[in-house]
């Protein structure tokens, strides 16, 4: 529904995850019976869930155990582990920066170099233990660095940036031409941000396996702020899963929507999943686990960006082991545990067996969803008012 701005321009009123909601239907399930597994390309994962390409987030140790327990990490190919040998020493000091000096202090660290030796080690240690590895780079440095990725066993590419569109227009160089890569590219290709339909389709036709959705929900991110720019999330999954319809009535190639950021919680997953979303891609939630190598701390690609910072340093805490965040037990109930666990109770709950059908469920505008009968829990700070 478009609504006036102004006399000169109408927008249309989109949502977020705080204001829609999943209404049951007319059948149940037990938990044990939901298969929440997802395939990317010829890749299965148990757990539908990729842990986002930051340093707070990923390293070879986290992307190892990440595996194990189902889902699977993204490592930044242009981060600190591709930049300096011993990054466990550099990370120890990003915990230690007052907020005061964090961003400037971190702008110093990343004029550090991506040293091509650093991404093949990295890439080798990660296939020792893991049966995919998947890492990412910015559309600015795939054609640098893909091959030597490739060579050293990468099996999934992610080309990622705040926001990434199939027909870059430059006057001073010559842009990666995606329609071009992707197809001659010889692993699947994941591809985003992005926050729209038209965007989305032609990030499909590129020939990607998987295009993320999102600009500027993550914890972490300032570009709402600094840019202006972003669409909230349950509309923006629920646009790009419509693209995602129409690309496969065009072609016959199903392409996957990873919605990417602005979910805390399991229910928060449950939403995305409802609104179209075939997987997520999570990181402030990761952070908290206690193989995350950011020390309870979390922050963006482009916190260091050298002219125009989007992004913050934040403290989220070790809270948890890895295994507990992503499928439990859990031992608080403000759904930040078991994650998956709770996307199975959902599913559950309002009686779809699996992904595809769970896209299928009611979603309603509810924006009292969150407040509705909350009042003590708000006023002493604890479960849904924590």
């Amino acid at each position: 529904m478009e609504i006036e701005i102004g006399k000169g321009k109408t927008g249309r009123e989109t949502y977020g995850f705080d204001e829609v909601s999943i209404v049951p239907s007319r059948r149940t399930r037990d938990p044990e019976d939901i298969d929440i597994s997802v395939n990317i390309g010829d890749f299965k994962l148990e757990l539908p869930v990729l842990a986002s390409a930051m340093d707070g987030v990923v390293d070879v140790k986290f992307a190892i155990e990440m595996r194990k327990l189902g889902g699977l990490a993204v490592l930044n190919l242009e981060g600190l582990q591709c930049r300096y040998e011993n990054a466990d020493e550099v990370l120890d000091r990003i915990s230690k920066f007052s907020n005061e000096e964090a961003t400037i202090k971190m702008q110093e660290i990343y004029r550090e170099p991506v040293k091509e030796e650093l991404i093949v080690k990295r890439v080798k240690q990660i296939k020792e233990s893991s049966d995919i590895v998947c890492a990412s780079l910015t559309p600015k440095n795939v054609e640098r660095y893909y091959k030597i990725a490739i060579d050293a066993g990468l099996d999934i590419l992610v080309i990622q940036g705040t926001v990434v569109s199939a027909e870059h227009v430059s006057k001073t160089k010559t842009p990666l031409d995606l329609k071009k890569f992707i197809p001659e590219c010889p692993v699947p290709v994941i591809v985003g941000g992005c926050a729209s339909y038209s965007t989305s389709l032609h990030l499909m036709r590129t020939g990607a396996v998987g295009v993320l959705v999102g600009v500027g929900p993550g914890a972490a991110c300032t570009t709402r702020q600094v840019l202006g720019i972003g669409v909230p999330q349950a509309t923006a999954i629920a646009d790009a899963a419509a693209a995602r319809i129409r690309h496969l009535e065009e072609t016959g190639q199903y392409s996957l929507v990873i919605a990417d950021g602005g979910m805390r919680t399991g229910g928060d997953i449950a939403k995305a999943i409802a609104c179209g979303a075939d997987l997520v891609m999570i990181g402030s939630p990761l952070s908290r686990a206690k193989e995350a190598p950011g020390r309870g701390y979390h922050w963006g690609m482009a916190t260091f960006h050298p002219d125009l910072p989007r992004g913050t340093r934040i403290k989220t805490d070790v809270v948890a082991s890895l295994k507990e965040i992503l499928i439990g037990p859990a031992f608080e109930n403000d759904g930040t545990l078991n994650l998956f666990g709770a996307l199975k109770t959902s599913m559950a709950t309002c009686g779809y067996e699996n992904i595809k059908d769970f896209q299928k469920a009611e979603v309603i505008v509810a924006p009292s969803i969150k407040t509705e009968g909350k009042l003590h829990q708000q006023q002493q700070r604890v479960g849904m008012g924590s």
